[in-house]
C-alpha cells in the first residue's frame, strides 16, 4: 500500500496525499467518519456505564442471563447486525413509522448496538474490583451518592473508560458491514470509500492513500489504548469482585438498564420473528428458500452452498490463524535479557496486533494488490480468502494464547531439560497441558470471526465462492420480498452458528481461568 500510494516510476512521490485530501468528497467522508465514530462512542459509553454498574455491582435474579444477552451483539457478524436493524426500521417493521431506515441515525444505532458490550464488560470488570471502602468512607463523611460517584468512583474508572472509549472509537471508525448495510454509500466513511475506489473506480492510488491514513490513525489509537491500559494496571489496586443487593435508590440505574437491554433485544427479536413470517403468516418458507438462488437468480449459488463455503473457508482460516498465532505467542512470551531484545519482542508483538484495528477492507485490499503477480499470484486461488480471514483473526488468537504461555514458570521447562528431555519434549510436557484449553478457545474465536468476516471477503470472493455474509449483503441489495426474506433467514442461521461457537469459547475460557 505504501508503494502504491507514494511511489511513482520508482521514485518517492507524496503529491497523492495532497491531491486526495484536497478533494471535497474525501474531506466530507473523513469528517463524516470522525463524527460518526465520536457520536457512537459517546452514546455507547454513556449507555454502558449504568449497565456496567447494574450487571457487575448489584445482585439480582437473572444477572448472569442479562450479561450473556448484552454480550451477544458484539459476537454477531456485522452484516447480521445491519439486517437486524433493517427489519426493525423498514416501513413494514415495528419502528417503520420513525422513517429511520437508511439514515445516519440508523448507522449510529447499529454501531452503539455492536459496541456497547465492549464498554460494559471492560468497565464492569474493573468496577466490580474497586475497593468499596473508599466509597463508604466518602459517604460516611457526608458525601451524597452523586458526590461519591464524581469524586471517588469516576476518577478510579477514568483509565479504563479511556481505554474502552478508544477501542469503541477504533471499531466505529473502521466499521464496514454495519455502515454498508444500513446506509449504503450515501453515508460513506473511509472504510466504504476504500471499497468504492477499488471495486468501482479502480483508483488504487486514492484507496492506498486512504488506507495508509487509516493505518496511521490506528497506530496512534493503539498507542493511546496501550497507554491507558498501562495506567489502569499501575494505578488500580483491585480487590476481589464484590457486589451488593439492590436498594431503593438504585431505580434510575435499573430503569436505564432495562432500556438498554430492550434496545439490545429489539433488533434480534425483530430479525427472528420476521424470518418466520411471510404475508402475515407464520411459516418456514424463508428457510426453505435457502436452497435456491433467490428471486430472479439473485445469487450464483444457493445460500446453503454459501454456508458450506463459509464453513470450509473458516476452518482453513482457523488452522492458519492458530498455527501462526501459536508461533507468534511463543516468541512474544520469551524474555530476552537485553533491553533492546525486550523492545524488539514488544514491537514484534505489536505488529501482529495491527489487524485488530486496521479494517478488514484494508487487509483485503492489501492482499489484493500484493499477491497479484507470479510467483504469488493468488487472486484466483481458493486459499486467498482463508489467508485474509486468518489475518483478521490472528490478533485474537495471539491475545488468547499469550497469557497462558506467560503464566507458565520457565523453571518447569528447565527442570524437564535437566532430567534429560530435549527442548521440544519439554515444551510438549510442560506447555501443552497448560495451553490446550486456551488453544481450543483461540480456535473458536478464529472460527467465529472467520464465519462472520465480511470486509476482506467482499473484496476477494468470487460469485461461485461467496460466503454467507457476502450472499446476505447481495440479497438485501436485490428487490423483492423473497430475497429479503431469504436474507433474514440466512442472517438467523449465521447468527446462531456464531453465538453457539462463542458460547463454547466462553465455557473454555472460564475453565481455563479456573485451571490457572
Amino acid at each position: 500500500m505504501l508503494v502504491r500510494g507514494f511511489v511513482t516510476d520508482g521514485a518517492l512521490d507524496l503529491t497523492a496525499i495532497g491531491q486526495t485530501l484536497q478533494r471535497d468528497r474525501i474531506q466530507r467522508i473523513i469528517w463524516l467518519t470522525i463524527a460518526q465514530a465520536v457520536t457512537a462512542t459517546v452514546i455507547a459509553v454513556l449507555a454502558g456505564l449504568p449497565l456496567a454498574f447494574a450487571l457487575y455491582r448489584l445482585q439480582f435474579p437473572g444477572r448472569g442471563l442479562l450479561r450473556a444477552i448484552v454480550t451477544v451483539p458484539f459476537v454477531l457478524p456485522t452484516v447480521v447486525v445491519g439486517v437486524a436493524f433493517r427489519t426493525l426500521l423498514t416501513d413494514s417493521g415495528p419502528l417503520g413509522f420513525l422513517r429511520l431506515d437508511g439514515t445516519w441515525t440508523a448507522i449510529i444505532a447499529g454501531l452503539v448496538f455492536f459496541n456497547i458490550s465492549v464498554v460494559v464488560r471492560s468497565v464492569g470488570t474493573i468496577w466490580a474490583g474497586l475497593d468499596p471502602r473508599r466509597e463508604q468512607s466518602a459517604a460516611a463523611l457526608g458525601a451524597s451518592p452523586r458526590q461519591v460517584f464524581f469524586t471517588v468512583t469516576l476518577p478510579a474508572l477514568t483509565p479504563v473508560l479511556l481505554s474502552a472509549a478508544s477501542v469503541v472509537f477504533l471499531f466505529c471508525a473502521t466499521a464496514f458491514g454495519v455502515v454498508l448495510t444500513l446506509g449504503g454509500l450515501r453515508f460513506g466513511t473511509i472504510e466504504t470509500e476504500i471499497y468504492l475506489q477499488t471495486a468501482s473506480f479502480l483508483d488504487l492510488k486514492t484507496a492506498a492513500v486512504l488506507s495508509v491514513l487509516q493505518l496511521v490513525v490506528v497506530v496512534l489509537l493503539l498507542w493511546v489504548v496501550g497507554f491507558a491500559r498501562s495506567r489502569a494496571e499501575h494505578r488500580q489496586r483491585l480487590a476481589a469482585p464484590s457486589s451488593r443487593p439492590v436498594r431503593v435508590g438504585d431505580w434510575p440505574v435499573l430503569v436505564a438498564t432495562a432500556v438498554v437491554v430492550l434496545f439490545v433485544l429489539a433488533p434480534i427479536g425483530s430479525l427472528l420473528v420476521r424470518s418466520l413470517r411471510r404475508s402475515g403468516e407464520w411459516t418456514l418458507t424463508n428457510f426453505v428458500n435457502l436452497g435456491s438462488t433467490g428471486n430472479g437468480s439473485a445469487l450464483a449459488i444457493p445460500v446453503w452452498q454459501a454456508a458450506r463455503n463459509s464453513l470450509v473457508i473458516a476452518l482453513n482460516a482457523t488452522v492458519i490463524a492458530v498455527v501462526l498465532g501459536l508461533l507468534v505467542a511463543f516468541v512474544a512470551t520469551r524474555a530476552p535479557r537485553s533491553r533492546a531484545g525486550r523492545r524488539a519482542v514488544a514491537v514484534f508483538d505489536g505488529a501482529f496486533m495491527l489487524p485488530l484495528g486496521v479494517s478488514a477492507v484494508t487487509v483485503g485490499f492489501g492482499l489484493l494488490i500484493t499477491l497479484n503477480r507470479p510467483p504469488l499470484d493468488l487472486r484466483s486461488s481458493a486459499i486467498l480468502i482463508p489467508i485474509a480471514q486468518a489475518m483478521v483473526a490472528l490478533p485474537l488468537v495471539v491475545r488468547t494464547i499469550t497469557p497462558a504461555l506467560r503464566a507458565i514458570d520457565d523453571r518447569l521447562r528447565q527442570a524437564a531439560m535437566m532430567l534429560g528431555a530435549p527442548y521440544w519434549r519439554a515444551l510438549l510436557t510442560v506447555d501443552l497441558p497448560a495451553v490446550w484449553r486456551p488453544l481450543l478457545a483461540a480456535s473458536g474465536f478464529a472460527l467465529a470471526v472467520s464465519m462472520g468476516e465480511f470486509g476482506a471477503t467482499a473484496f476477494l470472493a468470487r460469485s461461485d465462492s461467496a460466503t454467507l455474509p457476502v450472499v446476505i449483503y447481495r440479497l438485501i441489495g436485490r428487490p423483492g420480498p423473497d430475497n429479503f426474506g431469504m436474507a433474514m433467514a440466512a442472517s438467523v442461521v449465521l447468527a446462531a452458528i456464531t453465538v453457539v461457537i462463542m458460547g463454547l469459547v466462553e465455557r473454555l475460557r472460564v475453565s481455563a481461568v479456573g485451571a490457572f
